[in-house]
């Protein structure tokens, strides 16, 4: 059930898209996914912490609606993957330390094709660290992945196999996505105001 709640913008704030659209959009996604993918049971979806986990738990739903199967869901946090975040070798970290969120890959993931479902593609960096954090835990078949939104700027030859919308900013926007279970409210928000951290 999708939440319909209304949520004035701040100043300097522009909504992309709202609960209705975002909804649609996952639809088509998940309907992307089951073309893509004959072999359901050989599919698992794991989302990246943070939005990327409900993300991922919403598209299980709609493809076990479509196909009446449901993919193996996980969950995959990236804070020690990151190439900004140096702590694995004792030394200080670039930036205040981030939250360490759970990691849940309850299924072998060799031969599988794993889905990885994150909410904005910006960078790169963060696919590029989910991956290494992936592999760390098994070596899947084939990796694809699913955004929301794509905005451009790239910074490493990383593609997504299935995205939402391609939403062009500058570098001095951001992109927020807000979603009912972190949030409250389903949107997508474009804020003027550089990105804190990339992605």
């Amino acid at each position: 059930m999708t939440l319909h709640a209304h949520v004035p913008p701040a100043a300097g704030t522009k909504i992309l898209l709202d609960a209705d659209a975002i909804a649609r959009t996952l639809s088509r996604i998940a309907h992307e996914i089951v073309e893509a993918n004959p072999d359901l049971a050989a599919v698992a979806l794991v989302g990246i912490q943070t939005r990327g986990v409900p993300l991922a738990q919403r598209l299980r739903r709609l493809i076990e609606e479509r196909a009446g199967e449901a993919p193996d869901l996980g969950a995959v946090d990236i804070t020690f993957y990151r190439d900004d975040v140096r702590v694995r070798g004792g030394e200080g970290p670039l930036h205040a330390q981030p939250v360490v969120r759970a990691t849940a890959l309850d299924f072998p993931l060799e031969g599988r094709t794993v889905v990885l479902v994150d909410d904005v593609l910006y960078t790169g960096r963060t696919i590029r660290a989910a991956i290494e954090a992936l592999f760390d835990y098994g070596r899947p078949a084939r990796v694809q992945l699913a955004c929301l939104v794509d905005r451009g700027h790239r910074e490493l030859p990383i593609r997504p196999d299935y995205v939402g919308k391609n939403l062009p900013t500058a570098r001095g926007e951001r992109i927020q996505v807000q979603l009912v279970e972190v949030d409250e409210v389903d949107q997508i928000l474009l804020l003027s105001e550089s990105e804190e951290q990339s992605d």
